[in-house]
């Protein structure tokens, strides 16, 4: 799922009704520039983004192999929960990209952006964004730790 809306060609120009500018699930890399970049509106004076990445461990254990697979609503959860931190807070525009499939420890799992008029809101609503995300889509994780054992997280 990719979806981006035009944003204002001159910086005085009103921004598009949306401020949704990129969702997306994807089994290729992430970029931080694109998330960023999809975020940019000049009325915004705060951006927050969080990025999440793999780590090596987990609860004590070494982690070796991780990856990810998705709901088929996975999409539309993802929207759902979009829509709801842009009606809850003044943001200006919302990105949120997820990888899915086998990712190596480092990578980037999950990256999501908020700008609004002012750095609070744009911390709290990058904080509900993907604090909302991780809790309510039907992303799932495949835990495979160096001791041979699995685990599934958020299924």
């Amino acid at each position: 799922m990719a979806q981006t809306h035009d944003r204002p060609e001159h910086p005085g120009e009103q921004a598009a009704a949306d401020p949704i500018r990129l969702l997306a699930v994807r089994d290729a890399p992430l970029s931080l520039d694109e998330v960023f970049t999809a975020v940019g509106d000049a009325a915004a004076g705060g951006t927050a983004l969080f990025v999440g990445t793999v780590r090596d461990h987990d609860g004590g254990s070494d982690v070796d192999r991780l990856g990810y697979s998705a709901h088929p609503t996975v999409e539309a959860e993802l929207r759902r929960v979009a829509q709801r931190v842009a009606a809850d807070f003044p943001v200006r525009a919302l990105a949120a990209v997820h990888r899915v499939g086998d990712l190596a420890v480092g990578d980037l799992a999950v990256v999501v952006a908020v700008s609004c008029p002012h750095r609070a809101e744009a911390f709290a609503a990058c904080r509900r964004l993907i604090d909302d995300l991780k809790h309510e889509v039907p992303i799932w994780k495949h835990q495979t730790f160096s001791d041979g054992t699995e685990e599934w997280v958020g299924a």
